[in-house]
C-alpha cells in the first residue's frame, strides 16, 4: 500500500510545512480572523484521516494566522447558505463538522493547537478536538452556538469540553456562549500552558518535537485508549490497557528505553 507523502501535500484552504516529523497547519484567512468554510472544514478532514498513512508525521500543530486562531464558521460562505438549506443538506453539513473532530480524535498523531486572539465556535471545537492547547492570556475561546439560536451541542463539545472543564463548567461555557479569556481558559484546564504571544507557536513547536522525539508509537497508542475508554466499563478498561500496553512491550522503542537505563543514557526513540 503507497503511503501517503505528507511532505508533498499542497492543501488549498490553509497552510501545510513538515519538519523534522512535526506538521504545522495554520489557518490563513487573516483578514477574517480565519473562519471555516465548507471547503476547509473537508479539506482539514481529509487531511487528518491521511494522517493515519504516512510515515513522515509524528506530531501535529495546529494555529491561525495574523494573530487569531478562529472566528468558526464564515457568516456568508457558510452561514448565509445554511439559512436556505433543507433537512437533508443540513444534515450533510453538520455531519461533515463533526467529522472532522472525529477525524482528528482517531488521527494517531498527537495534535497540538496554538491558540491566540479569536477561538470561536467551531474554532473552539477545533482546538477542543486537539490534544493540547497553548494560549495566550488575551484569547478569547467561545462556544457560541446558543448566541446564533443554535444549541451548545455541536461538533461534540457536549461529550468531550464537559471532559476537559468539567460538567458545571461545560454546561455555563455552552447555555451562555460566553468567552473564557486565556487566564481563566487556563485555570478550569482548557488550556494547558499559558504563553506570550510572541512565543507562543515556538513554545507548541517545542512541545512537539518533545513528542516526536518520543516513542510516537505508544503515543498513539495512549490517544486511542483514551477514546476508547470514554464507553468502557471497569473491567473492560482494565483489560483494554492490559493488552495496548503488552502491545507496547512488543515495540523496538521499549527494548530501546530499557537498554538505554542499562547503560545510563538517553534513549533514542524510532516508533518501532
Amino acid at each position: 500500500m503507497t503511503r501517503w507523502a505528507a511532505t508533498t501535500f499542497k492543501p488549498n484552504y490553509f497552510l501545510w510545512s513538515v519538519e523534522d516529523r512535526v506538521a504545522t497547519i495554520t489557518l490563513n484567512r487573516p483578514e477574517k480572523k480565519n473562519p471555516l468554510t465548507f471547503e476547509s472544514y473537508a479539506e482539514l478532514r481529509d487531511t487528518f484521516r491521511r494522517l493515519k498513512g504516512t510515515d513522515d508525521v509524528s506530531v501535529v500543530v495546529i494555529t491561525g494566522a495574523g494573530g487569531n486562531f478562529s472566528s468558526g464558521g464564515d457568516v456568508h460562505e457558510i452561514i448565509g447558505p445554511l439559512v436556505d438549506m433543507d433537512m437533508p443538506e443540513l444534515l450533510r453539513f453538520t455531519r461533515m463538522t463533526g467529522d472532522l473532530v472525529l477525524a482528528m480524535r482517531e488521527c494517531p498523531q498527537a495534535i497540538v493547537a496554538a491558540i491566540d486572539g479569536i477561538c470561536a465556535g467551531a474554532g473552539a471545537c477545533v482546538a477542543m478536538a486537539s490534544d493540547l492547547r497553548f494560549g495566550t492570556a488575551s484569547s478569547k475561546v467561545a462556544f457560541l452556538f446558543t448566541r446564533v439560536g443554535l444549541a451548545g451541542c455541536d461538533m461534540g463539545a457536549c461529550a468531550m469540553l464537559p471532559r476537559i472543564v468539567g460538567q458545571g463548567r461545560a454546561s455555563e461555557l455552552l447555555l451562555t456562549g460566553r468567552s473564557m479569556d486565556g487566564s481563566e481558559a487556563e485555570r478550569w484546564g482548557f488550556y494547558n500552558r499559558l504563553v506570550a504571544p510572541d512565543d507562543l507557536l515556538q513554545a507548541a513547536h517545542d512541545q512537539a518535537a518533545r513528542l516526536a522525539s518520543g516513542p510516537t508509537f505508544a503515543h498513539g497508542m495512549t490517544k486511542t485508549m483514551l477514546n476508547a475508554e470514554w464507553n468502557m466499563g471497569l473491567r473492560e478498561f482494565i483489560e483494554a490497557e492490559a493488552q495496548a500496553q503488552a502491545a507496547c512491550m512488543q515495540t523496538q522503542d521499549f527494548r530501546r528505553a530499557y537498554e538505554a537505563f542499562v547503560t545510563k543514557e538517553k534513549p533514542a526513540f524510532k516508533g518501532d
